[in-house]
């Protein structure tokens, strides 16, 4: 049985896709901290970050610069923040999270309530940029 991030990349759950290749998956968050709030996934699933091998763990952080650069140059931010925390589901992930304080990555605050519109036009911007 397949957890829901490989269930996304498989295509059996639609989510906002901002881009992939043959190895990484990234996407809008759905209960996001800020606009632009991204998960970035390997598509082998596997549960702990650092449970990923060197090259696949490298790869990784490559392909997280390349989206969080895109996120940057739509979101108004300082800086693109980037967690790891990896409790609530099990699959290795990086939270691109656009801040303009510390606090704005903390995951206790409300989350932002997008209707699906508002998520494909920002998941359509954002994968403007990235060409």
């Amino acid at each position: 049985m397949s957890g829901i991030f490989l269930k996304i990349v498989n295509g059996e759950i639609p989510s906002y896709k901002i881009a992939e290749n043959d190895h990484y998956y990234a996407f809008l968050d759905i209960n996001p901290l800020a606009m632009g709030h991204t998960l970035v996934i390997p598509k082998l699933e596997i549960d702990y970050l650092f449970d990923l091998d060197d090259d696949l763990l490298a790869g990784m952080m490559v392909f997280s610069k390349k989206i969080g650069l895109a996120i940057e140059k739509h979101v108004s931010c300082k800086r693109i923040g980037m967690a790891v925390l990896g409790l609530e589901v099990p699959h290795a992930h990086i939270h691109l999270i656009p801040i303009n304080s510390e606090s704005d990555i903390s995951f206790s605050k409300p989350k932002l309530k997008l209707s699906k519109e508002q998520f494909e036009e920002l998941a359509e911007k954002i994968r403007k940029e990235l060409s």
